[in-house]
């Protein structure tokens, strides 16, 4: 069954945690113990409703401040589709969870307060999500029922939300706007019949109709080998396969292709799933290949089509979220985890801070502060195979590491 991988996004009581109890309850995705202390403690707190967000809302801070803190990842299944929502914090203070949650997600959803229209929030997680190069964007406007289900205020956050966009530099992006209740669940699985004025889907019906190629970027199969198989059988003495994952796009029995980095020629042979041969590897696929040629594959290599290579280099420019206490500086040295490599690196230039409401760019910076956002060029010690993030989300992205704390600090979109 197809995984949709969902962000969420909103500022403080804009009912994002309420919004996924929500969906969980109506699709009935909620255990029946779960269900029972929601009930149980909406009761104790006087509310004449059930209080979704305590589906969701996991840390002992988040329930007692009623705010979200921490990435949570929601896992439920309709008959179409299984899903992943990532709950990401909306707080400035934590704008690199919400780029871990949202890093490696297809779609998302941005919350807007009814009452409060577009603010300054909104700009920051908008910013993001184009970032991040997500396809596809829903702008959940939320709390309808609080403003009397009004048509004129859903027109006028659509209105100031679509000035926000002609800020973006991707123009890739779809957005699609519905007006909600989720305490109430108009619009949310059901479409509501206290707004006969708007005529579109419900948020799920939405996720629901979502096709793999309108949220993914399909074409440019990349194969980092993850492992090499060579088993110590007499049946299979002679075997050497290939295991990994494909990204991008796919591969199939017969395809020319290169190994990186030695750029070595060969033809796919045989694409394994387990004891079962495939034509064909499609993308997001774990299996093991092997080659017609005994050549020499480590892990840590990459296997591309012929005559679409990535980028092989010693540096590389990137955008660069920090998530560290201790300032990242020119010079300062990280290990840079680009899929299964790991290569020593060095700050070579901090070119600019981005300010993240869309207010510009901030030059002649000197170290960048936990959840700044900035430019950067590396310098690596080894090359690295790469494409830019806007071309393949997963070939474009890494992490950095501290040499000495081991700690992830960083993470990278290669530009």
């Amino acid at each position: 069954m197809e995984v949709l991988k969902i962000a969420t996004a909103g500022s403080v009581d804009d009912g994002k945690s309420t919004l996924i109890g929500r969906i969980l309850y109506d699709t009935k995705s909620l255990t029946t113990d779960k269900l029972a202390a929601i009930e149980k403690t909406s009761k104790q707190k006087g509310y004449d409703y059930l209080d979704f967000s305590l589906a969701t809302d996991g840390l002992v801070a988040e329930r007692e401040q009623g705010i979200t803190i921490d990435v949570a990842h929601i896992y439920f299944s309709t008959a179409k589709k299984s899903y992943i929502i990532a709950d990401t914090p909306g707080h400035v203070e934590y704008t690199r969870n919400m780029v871990t949650g949202a890093s490696t997600s297809q779609a998302s959803i941005i919350l807007i307060d009814a009452r409060k229209g577009v603010i300054e929030q909104t700009n920051r997680h908008f910013f993001i999500n184009n970032l991040l190069r997500i396809k596809d964007v829903v702008v959940a406007i939320n709390k309808m029922d609080l403003v009397d289900y009004s048509e004129d205020v859903y027109n006028k956050i659509k209105a100031d939300f679509s000035e926000l966009m002609s800020k973006r530099d991707y123009q890739d992006q779809k957005i699609t706007f519905i007006p909600v209740s989720a305490l109430k669940g108009d619009n949310v699985v059901n479409r509501s019949e206290n707004m006969s004025w708007y005529t579109g889907q419900s948020l799920l019906e939405h996720l629901e109709a979502l096709d793999k190629k309108d949220i993914f970027n399909v074409g440019t199969p990349r194969f980092p080998v993850q492992y090499v198989i060579r088993p110590k059988t007499e049946e299979f003495h002679d075997f050497r396969g290939y295991a990994g994952k494909v990204y991008g796009g796919e591969l199939s029995v017969g395809d020319d292709v290169v190994v990186l980095p030695s750029q070595t020629k060969s033809k796919i042979k045989d694409i394994y799933f387990y004891n079962e041969k495939y034509q064909t590897a499609s993308r997001r696929s774990s299996v093991t290949i092997t080659l017609e040629d005994d050549i020499n594959v480590s892990r840590g290599d990459m296997i591309v089509k012929e005559g679409d290579l990535p980028t092989i280099d010693k540096q590389f420019t990137a955008n660069i979220c920090w998530m560290d206490s201790t300032q990242l500086t020119p010079g300062a040295k990280y290990v840079v985890q680009h899929g299964v490599n790991k290569v020593l690196a060095k700050v070579d230039k901090i070119h600019h801070k981005i300010h993240p409401d869309y207010s510009g760019i901030e030059t002649d910076v000197t170290g960048l502060k936990v959840n700044d956002i900035a430019q950067v060029t590396f310098k690596l010690n080894k090359p690295v195979f790469y494409d830019q993030f806007k071309n393949h989300r997963t070939n474009g992205s890494f992490i950095l590491i501290d040499t000495q704390t081991n700690n992830t600090v960083g993470a990278g979109f290669i530009q």
